[in-house]
C-alpha cells in the first residue's frame, strides 16, 4: 500500500473520530444525536468506499504495469539467450 493510500485511510479514520466526538459533545437530544451519528457514519462510509475503490484501481494499475514489465524482461532475456546460443554454436574460425 502506498504512502498516499495509508495517509488517505488515516485521514478518513481521523475524520470519523472527529465527527463522532463533535456530535457527542454537541448539546442536542438523544434522538438528534443518534441521527447526526447515523448521517456522519454514512458520509464516512461513502468516503472510505471511495478511497478503497481508488486504492483498488491503483493496485490493479500497478499489477498491470508490473506484469507488462515482467513480460518485456522475459522477451528481452529470451532474445539475449537465443543470440548467445547462436554465437556459441558458430563454427570456430
Amino acid at each position: 500500500m502506498s504512502k498516499k493510500s495509508k495517509f488517505a485511510i488515516g485521514a478518513a479514520i481521523g475524520a470519523i473520530v472527529g465527527a463522532v466526538a463533535g456530535v457527542l459533545a454537541a448539546p442536542k437530544s438523544g434522538k438528534e444525536t443518534r441521527e447526526d451519528i447515523k448521517n456522519k457514519t454514512n458520509e464516512a462510509k461513502a468516503e472510505v468506499d471511495k478511497k478503497a475503490k481508488e486504492a483498488k484501481k491503483e493496485a490493479e494499475k500497478a499489477a498491470k504495469d508490473a506484469k507488462a514489465k515482467a513480460e518485456d524482461l522475459k522477451d528481452r532475456t529470451e532474445r539475449a539467450a537465443d543470440a548467445a546460443k547462436k554465437e556459441f554454436n558458430k563454427p570456430a574460425k
